[in-house]
């Protein structure tokens, strides 16, 4: 998207008089559903204006209600980087940051994390290592312990709501099979592997019994972790319960196949093994293979989705479908 097809308030938060702060660079980043702005020492995050039925941003109020959500499930990780929620005013022909006049847009915003310290950074330069996944497990484990558990959120881990979650994939994926990231077979393949798991209702009913149901962070791997002076763990799904609620076998599979899909599958299973000794939940495993082989599928759907969005750039939309390909790739072989 060019500067000047992005939203108006977007293209005024990339002039630096607009912020009440010293900005020495902007850079602006897109997402499938969002606009991120990172000016000097803050970053501010605006919801796009878009409705994928599991998600709907359509509304400004319903904005604001996933903003507001979004600081308070955040602030369980990571209280001190979550600031506050700020407006986008209009007045005079002119947007302010919590100014006067109408609110026409709500955002989030949040404390800048040093780049280098990212953990897909880390991937890339090398540097992850065990230190840093017994770092991440010590953050996890009493995490998930204090992590909210009651008879609602158990039935979020029965058969039939896991269902809803993994098949829904499959419909939203089929008109995209043949273009190019996506084959017949593998959906055949992927479709048939997670249907005869979702079959087996005794496998999901020991992780209730368990208490292994808890209200989880919902996209953990590496784009929402850094590993600076603390353990951040940002960025949950705060716009639909239903993914954040979910088995915490769920929760940590997404971050071991992020581990394989980086080919750091030593550093997987090293994970896994950690978290499990640490937290006394020996039944991750029954459920892992299950659970990689849907997050990889959901992050070749989010490519899919990010490719077909005409406001993003050739180059975008190319890498999207390189992803998105190299996911469902790493599905089948979970499926196989």
């Amino acid at each position: 998207m060019s500067k000047q097809t992005l939203p108006p308030f977007i293209q005024a938060l990339q002039q630096s008089e607009i912020y009440d702060h010293e900005v020495d660079g902007i850079e602006l980043i897109q997402t499938h559903i969002s606009f991120v702005v990172l000016a000097g020492d803050f970053v501010y995050k605006f919801k796009k204006p878009v409705d994928f039925g599991f998600l709907d941003f359509s509304s400004l109020d319903k904005r604001r209600y996933c903003c507001e959500q979004e600081l308070v499930l955040n602030r369980r990780l990571c209280p001190d980087i979550y600031l506050g929620l700020v407006t986008v005013t209009w007045e005079r022909d002119t947007f302010a940051l919590d100014g006067p006049g109408e609110v026409v847009e709500y955002g989030v915003k949040m404390k800048r994390m040093p780049e280098e310290r990212m953990m897909g950074n880390l991937i890339r330069t090398g540097e992850l290592n065990e230190r840093e996944m017994d770092r991440i497990v010590e953050v996890l484990v009493p995490f998930y312990d204090k992590a909210e558990r009651s008879e609602v959120i158990d039935t979020f881990g029965r058969t039939d709501a896991v269902a809803v979650n993994v098949l829904e994939n499959f419909d939203q994926t089929e008109g995209f099979i043949g273009g190019g990231a996506l084959t017949r077979e593998q959906f055949e393949t992927i479709s048939t592997y997670a249907r005869s798991i979702l079959g087996r209702e005794e496998l999901f009913q020991a992780r209730i019994d368990a208490g292994r149901i808890r209200d989880c962070h919902g996209d953990l791997y590496s784009a929402n972790i850094c590993l600076a002076d603390k353990v951040y763990i940002y960025d949950c799904i705060e716009f639909n319960q239903r993914f954040r609620y979910c088995d915490v076998a769920s929760d940590v599979a997404f971050l071991a196949m992020d581990l394989d899909f980086h080919s750091l599958e030593g550093l997987s299973d090293y994970f896994i093994s950690r978290f499990q000794e640490a937290s006394g939940d020996k039944g991750v495993t029954d459920m892992l293979r299950f659970y990689k082989c849907y997050r990889a599928y959901v992050r070749g759907k989010i490519g899919l989705f990010t490719a077909s969005d005409p406001a993003v750039d050739e180059e975008v939309k190319k890498a999207s479908l390189a992803a998105a390909a190299a996911y469902f790739e790493l599905a089948t072989r979970y499926a196989s």
